[in-house]
This record gives C-alpha cells, sequence and structure tokens, in this order.
C-alpha cells in the first residue's frame, strides 16, 4: 500500500504527520512518502524519522493584494503538476493541512486518488476547508470543527483525535521514571514545585516577557521552579532579561529558572510539570492532554481565523484547562492565575483527570485505519 502524506509548514502539522506514518508502518507494512516545501520544518523533521520528503515550490495563501497573490494560482498550478506523477501512485493522499498541501491535494483530484484530510485545530485551516468536499472522510481533532466544513464535508466528518508521537505517549505509563530522569537532566529541585512555559517550537516572544516581569515581582516564590522553553531565536534575550530583573538561572540545583531554547525530549517536559504556561496550538494540546497536565492556555492571538483560541475554549469547556488571554496578561494576573492551580492539589487533579479524559491516544491507530480502509477502496 503507497501513501502520500501532503502538509507542513510547523511542527503542529510534521508531528502528527509523522506519528500518523509510524502508525501506518509498523500496523500495515506501508510505504509512506511525504511532500512539502523546503521552507518548512518537515525539511528537517520529516528525514530525520526515516521518510522520504518530495519538496515542492508551494506558496503561501495570502489575502492581500499583491504580485504574489496575483501569481498564486499559476504557483499552484504548477506545484500540482510536479506532484502528479507522485499521486497518481499512490492509493491515498492524506492532507494534513498547510499550504503545502494543496499541490499535493490539488494533483490527487486531477489523479483520481482518494483523498484523506486530517484536521488538527477546531477552526478549519483554508487548505482543508478547500478540498474538504472531495475528501472521502474528513477526520478531526476538536468536535467543534465538524461545524465549521460545508454540508457535505460535515457528513463525512469523524472525531480521532490528533496522532501523538510515541515518545509523548510514555508519560501517563512511565512518569515517575521520566520526572526522575527530567529533573536529574535540568538540575531540578524535588523540593520545589515545577513550572514549565512554552511557545511551541519557536518560541513565544510575548510570552516570555509576559513571564520574566511576573517572575521579577508577583511569581518570586521560594517554591517554585520554572523550566522555560524560549525558542532559539529567543533564549539568549530571555536569559539576559531574566539576570537584569535579578532572577537567578544559576546556582544551586540549577537556579529559579532554566532557561532552555528548544528541548527535543518534551516527554520530559511533561513528565516533570505540576503546571503548564503554553500557547494553544493543536499538536501542543494533543500532547499535554495525553499526558493529563494541568495548564493554563495562552493562545496566540495572531494565529489564523483566531484558532487558538477556539482550541483552548474547547478545552475549557470540558474543565481540561484554564485559559489566559494574552491581552489580559499582567505580572499580577499571571501570578494570581497561576498560584490559583499551583496552591490548590483538588484543582490541580481536576485539570489533570479532565484532560485525560479529553484525550485521544489512539488517534495515530484510529486515522491509520482511515487511510487503510480508503486506500483499499471501501
Amino acid at each position: 500500500m503507497n501513501v502520500v502524506i501532503a502538509g507542513g509548514g510547523t511542527a503542529g502539522h510534521v508531528f502528527p504527520a509523522v506519528a500518523l506514518a509510524q502508525r501506518l508502518v509498523r500496523d500495515h507494512d506501508a510505504h509512506v512518502r511525504f511532500i512539502g516545501t523546503a521552507r518548512g520544518l518537515e525539511h528537517t523533521l520529516v528525514p530525520a524519522e526515516g521518510f522520504e520528503l518530495i519538496e515542492i515550490d508551494a506558496r503561501p495563501f495570502t489575502r492581500s493584494l499583491s504580485l504574489a497573490t496575483l501569481k498564486a494560482p499559476l504557483a499552484l498550478r504548477s506545484a500540482a503538476k510536479a506532484c502528479r506523477a507522485v499521486t497518481k501512485a499512490a492509493d491515498v493522499v492524506v492532507g494534513v493541512g498547510g499550504y503545502a498541501s494543496a499541490p499535493a491535494l490539488l494533483a490527487a483530484g486531477k489523479t483520481d486518488t482518494p483523498i484523506v484530510l486530517h484536521e488538527q485545530n477546531a477552526i478549519p485551516g483554508a487548505a482543508n476547508r478547500l478540498f474538504s468536499t472531495r475528501a472521502r472522510v474528513v477526520a478531526l481533532s476538536f468536535a467543534e470543527a465538524r461545524q465549521r466544513l460545508g454540508g457535505r464535508a460535515r457528513d463525512r466528518a469523524v472525531l480521532t483525535g490528533n496522532p501523538v508521537r510515541a515518545r509523548v505517549l510514555r508519560v501517563p505509563g512511565e512518569r515517575d521514571a521520566l520526572r526522575a530522569q527530567a529533573f536529574a537532566t535540568f538540575g531540578l529541585d524535588r523540593a520545589r514545585k515545577t513550572l514549565v512555559v512554552f511557545g511551541g517550537s519557536q518560541g513565544a516572544r510575548d510570552l516570555n516577557r509576559s513571564l520574566v516581569a511576573a517572575l521579577a515581582g508577583p511569581l518570586r516564590r521560594n517554591d517554585l521552579q520554572v523550566l522555560l522553553l524560549a525558542g532559539k531565536a529567543h533564549a539568549d534575550t530571555v536569559s539576559a532579561d531574566l539576570a537584569a530583573a535579578g532572577v537567578a538561572t544559576e546556582g544551586a540545583h540549577g537556579g529559579f529558572v532554566r532557561v532552555l531554547p528548544f528541548l527535543e525530549q518534551m516527554e520530559l517536559a511533561y513528565a516533570a510539570a505540576d503546571v503548564l504556561l503554553t500557547r494553544a496550538g493543536a499538536t501542543t494540546i494533543a500532547e499535554l492532554t495525553v499526558c493529563g497536565v494541568p495548564a493554563i492556555l495562552v493562545p496566540y492571538p495572531h494565529a489564523t481565523a483566531n484558532h487558538q483560541e477556539a482550541n483552548a475554549r474547547a478545552l475549557e469547556r470540558a474543565g481540561a484547562a484554564q485559559v489566559l488571554l494574552q491581552d489580559d496578561i499582567t505580572p499580577e494576573r499571571i501570578a494570581q492565575d497561576l498560584a490559583r492551580v499551583l496552591d490548590d492539589e483538588h484543582v490541580r487533579t481536576g485539570l489533570a483527570r479532565a484532560a485525560a479524559a479529553w484525550a485521544h491516544p489512539e488517534a495515530d491507530r484510529a486515522l491509520a485505519d482511515i487511510v487503510v480502509r480508503i486506500a483499499q477502496g471501501a
């Protein structure tokens, strides 16, 4: 069985796609190839997992009037033409969102190759909305996304959840061992509560700045330590800002705040965390809920169609996370909201249980079964 997975751009698109590919290979002996771009994270992440990436010259969707916008239809057709030989040889094409998926999905229509879509967010992206009427199945991570689809696509939508990497799925069953490993790796103090902060694979500058201001003032407390995944572009600046504010980053037990630019072993962060403070990207939500970690979500306010707030609100309605909007952030508000969770075991336990109940740990299996069924003509 030959499967093509198309899409990418961000880790939020790539990680679930890789988890799906691994399940297809492991359970169904499938041959899986990816179609993406040299600009997206798939350029490095996909080959690193041992899968072939066919790179195309796909262009982002833009709404502003420009020369690039006027050239976009020609660029899409040219990229789709480059995909046709690959989609024709496939038994099924899986679109995982992002502008990089559009040429392959357009080519699949021309070669009569069946399409399965996977939508990670509560508000479907442009590519998935565009091709949803052609898809045999639209797999959803959020039940709320169904109402955002057209009538025919809505009837073919199935809630599977968002596939999570195998290394992260280890956390619920191996939490104590992974927590001990995390504390040793990062030099953390077992006597302190641990706050883990991150803004996705690229970091979050505004979230970092807000946290530094809180740590320098109302969030300065002796029973707390912070593991801050600041992003590769921001780590040096954050460390300098913390030093200027007099917040310890070195010393006994690794200091009050441990700053890292990026962490490949995210299972260690989830296992170490008593509370998460993070953005509300789809992969982050899938992972923290599978791990059953209490979280305060700060949606990225400039996400397309404000989809991160929609993601966060879905968890809030389920009692699985608390939401703090970027516009409402002050040092005092961060300290207040975190204290409400950190200092109340009943609140932490309730959030953790609701998160685990909302999660879809078998999402990779459910999505793989759908892909195989469609590939076999069912």
